[in-house]
């Protein structure tokens, strides 16, 4: 963080003294919070050549958007409104990571928002204008206007209610962390923020605006949040903050499944899932909305010494992630952290002193398939993952690499489009810590996929079908559409998992004499 330290004195403090040491300079007297946004050196420093490339690019972020941002600012300016660039655009800015998203807040109402954008922008879209929002289109920016506003739930309700706000202070005040209530005011070029985020950012904290207490009570949502901006900046969460989320952990049950499943995921995608997921398992909100990753921390005792299923599951997710190669896979990374989630249910204490956990697979599959309808994921996420979970000991039996191509042919049916994340995730099942059977597994797993690229040359295995379909079988049965036929085509299925392909004129052979056992069997 010492780049962003040093932007303390590129844009001037908060209204707090700053905690981090470095003078906050001041540009002209202003009202609390408000400065003038220009590069200013360190009292101490002879020439702002002291800045490094980091902080020189935070600013070029800033001046890479100004065109359209400045101009939109005028468009305001000039209907009577001010508008401001908010929230994470600013503290991206600062941190360098800006992309082509910007949001923005303004004191106009949606309706007024609508008549000063639509002859502007490229484009307009509905992204939430009922809760104030309007999304627009400009020069490949991706743009969300949002009036000023305050949300409070009440504990009845699973929705916020969303009033409107008169003042650009009202509304950082409200929002959810010190950090996203920064502002830039347009076009004038002020820098907005009266909570001292630009301190906190370059101390990486996570603090709230008011007190934690009252900012989880406007919105639950914002506990999950702190753990998935820790996440994603690789951040602490002050403390006080982190009382606040054991205390009141219980109040995220009011906030609705696919707002919760919403953070999760950007939890998960982040370059840091390990980190936030800890916090919500030592905070309490694990138990509320995923309580099958807390249940992993199974007991063990001197005479029972088994793996860490919870800090396996981690490492496993971190080792799925290592492996990614075109950017992360939600897909991959559930499958990865919930892979062993049926062990708990399935944990046996055998006479000998060893633990098992006999078809934890299977418990763990329909465990997996169970959440994930809780939290509102769709069928085909669902689908995928639990079949993950579901597949990832099958390679163990494939033991010394005594498979049969029949047993490998299977292992490719039953995995289907997912026989890459399968692949992946059962290489990082793989937590030993001895080399030597680490090595051995994975040379027994590239012999794996050498036998499948081998038959998959041959035999087009990512497309398995039995040698004659449908049609075909009726014409050689001389039968009609009907359950006959399914039976017909399931022999034949077998018959190419066990055997390879076998030709037309085999296939004919096989089918009638399965059809002759069948009348015979009356």
């Amino acid at each position: 963080m010492r780049e962003c330290r040093a932007l303390l004195h590129m844009i001037g403090g908060g209204s707090r003294a700053p905690r981090c040491g470095v003078v906050a300079k001041r540009v002209s007297p202003c009202r609390a919070g408000h400065v003038p946004f220009s590069v200013v050196p360190n009292a101490n420093e002879d020439t702002p050549s002291a800045l490094s490339q980091v902080q020189l690019r935070a600013v070029s972020e800033l001046l890479r958007v100004a065109p359209v941002a400045d101009e939109l600012g005028r468009r305001f300016q000039q209907a009577g409104f001010r508008l401001a660039l908010v929230g994470g655009s600013v503290r991206d800015a600062l941190l360098g990571r800006l992309g082509n998203d910007l949001d923005f807040t303004t004191d106009a109402r949606p309706e007024d928002v609508l008549k000063i954008i639509r002859p502007w922008a490229d484009s307009l879209w509905d992204v939430g204008i009922a809760f104030g929002t309007v999304g627009a289109q400009k020069q490949g920016f991706q743009i969300e206007v949002t009036t000023y506003r305050s949300e409070a739930y009440d504990r009845t309700s699973r929705k916020p209610e969303v009033s409107y706000g008169d003042s650009i202070e009202e509304d950082l005040v409200r929002r959810d962390f010190t950090v996203n209530a920064m502002a830039l005011a347009l076009p004038e070029q002020e820098f907005v923020d009266p909570h001292g985020g630009l301190e906190d950012l370059a101390e990486g904290v996570l603090r709230t605006p008011g007190t934690p207490e009252d900012s989880f009570s406007d919105d639950p949502l914002r506990m999950l949040r702190a753990a998935r901006f820790a996440a994603q900046l690789d951040f602490e969460v002050a403390p006080e903050v982190v009382a606040a989320m054991k205390a009141m952990s219980d109040r995220i049950e009011i906030v609705s499944a696919e707002r919760v499943q919403g953070e999760l995921n950007k939890l998960l995608l982040s370059a840091h899932p390990r980190k936030g997921l800890g916090l919500l398992v030592d905070t309490g909100l694990a138990d509320r909305v995923l309580p099958e990753l807390p249940a992993l921390r199974l007991e063990s005792d001197e005479h029972h010494r088994h793996k860490d299923v919870y800090d396996h599951s981690l490492i496993v997710l971190e080792q799925a992630m290592a492996l990614e190669e075109d950017g992360p896979d939600l897909v991959l990374r559930l499958s990865a952290l919930l892979h062993d989630i049926g062990k708990p249910r399935t944990r046996r204490f055998e006479n000998d002193g060893r633990v098992s956990f006999h078809h934890h697979e299977v418990v763990g599959a329909k465990m997996t398939k169970k959440r994930m309808t809780a939290l509102k994921y769709s069928n085909d996420m669902i689908k995928d993952v639990s079949r993950l979970v579901e597949l990832h000991l099958r390679f163990h039996g494939y033991g010394d690499g005594e498979w049969t191509d029949s047993a490998v042919r299977r292992y490719v049916r039953d995995a289907g489009p997912l026989l890459g994340r399968l692949h992946k995730l059962t290489r990082s099942d793989c937590t030993t810590r001895n080399k030597r059977k680490a090595n051995a597994l994975s040379r027994t797993y590239d012999g794996l996929e050498e036998r499948i690229a081998q038959l998959q040359e041959q035999e087009q295995l990512d497309a398995i079908r039995p040698d004659l379909d449908g049609n075909e079988i009726q014409q050689v049965l001389g039968i009609r559409p009907g359950p006959a036929v399914g039976k017909a085509y399931a022999f034949l299925m077998e018959l190419r998992l066990e055997n390879g392909p076998m030709g037309h004129d085999a296939a004919v052979e096989a089918l009638k004499e399965w059809w002759a056992a069948q009348d015979a069997q009356g």
